[in-house]
């Protein structure tokens, strides 16, 4: 094959070429010794009575059959109106608890905002990535993890 004979086209994939792309990642994967990776999502619900009022959910990532260690946690979410009353500390807590059993030793996630940051802070939480002006206002998107198991030496 030759490069002058190919064209680069801006276009939508199909589901036939993005199924070639995973199945050649995975082929490159094996190729290379390393298991296929997976992901479990695992969540929990807040509820008050039957009415949603928070979750704490996310990624476990698994090599193989085993969990790799790391679970991506993509959403803690608490109602408004029941916020600034340590549910969202107390979902967070039990989705540590939950996950560390299944040999998941390290947490991670992206988030924003002072107020947030120091919440997870307060939590042992420390970044490891910053990526600037990510947000409209000029903010910041924050990578932030967490080691399972080791308490926050700060007491904030």
């Amino acid at each position: 094959m030759e490069l002058n004979n190919i064209n680069i086209v801006n276009r939508e994939l199909t589901s036939e070429e993005l199924n070639r792309v995973d199945s050649g990642f995975d082929a490159l994967s094996l190729e290379e010794g390393v298991e296929l990776e997976s992901t479990e999502r695992i969540s929990l619900a807040a509820l008050n009575g039957d009415r949603f009022v928070g979750c704490a959910s996310g990624l476990a990532h698994k090599n193989g059959g085993r969990y790799s260690g790391w679970f991506h946690l993509t959403d803690l979410f608490v109602q408004k109106e029941s916020r600034n009353q340590g549910l969202g500390a107390e979902l967070l807590r039990a989705l540590e608890e939950r996950i560390a059993p299944q040999g998941v030793r390290n947490i991670w996630l992206w988030t924003s905002g002072l107020p947030t940051l120091k919440f997870y802070d307060r939590h042992g939480y420390e970044k490891f990535a910053e990526l600037e002006s990510w947000y409209s206002d000029g903010s910041s998107r924050v990578g932030l993890r967490k080691r399972l198991g080791e308490r926050n030496i700060s007491n904030k």
